[in-house]
């Protein structure tokens, strides 16, 4: 059971993967944009982090790189709207393990985190 850090602006959406993933892994916490993802990371140290990219305060992409900075093995799954293909793109080659696109299947997002706790 790893624990996971939710990342995503809309509650909603935080919600639902709390949901998801919480089936099988603990939900250490959950924040609301990429300044709070990098406070909380940092807190909590969770074995993984589901990211947004579009946020207020800071894009899912600057935070997920901040993180990786402080701690150069963290795991992040980036999880986006279909729209953000190029940004998706991007996330990838800055560090993310692995991807998402909205709207998901707890399949999905399950299987994400096994690969990328592997």
């Amino acid at each position: 059971m790893a624990r996971v850090l939710i990342v995503d602006d809309a509650a909603f959406t935080r919600r639902m993967l709390t949901d998801m993933v919480g089936a099988k892994h603990e939900i250490c916490g959950e924040a609301c944009n990429g300044l709070e993802a990098i406070e909380k990371y940092k807190l909590l140290k969770p074995d993984i982090v589901t990211m947004d990219i579009t946020m207020p305060e800071m894009h899912g992409i600057d935070a997920m790189e901040e993180i990786l900075d402080y701690d150069g093995n963290a795991k992040v799954l980036i999880c986006s709207a279909i729209g953000h293909r190029q940004k998706v793109l991007e996330a990838m080659k800055k560090g993310a393990r692995d991807f998402v696109v909205k709207p998901f299947q707890k399949e999905q997002i399950l299987d994400a985190i096994t690969r990328i706790l592997q």
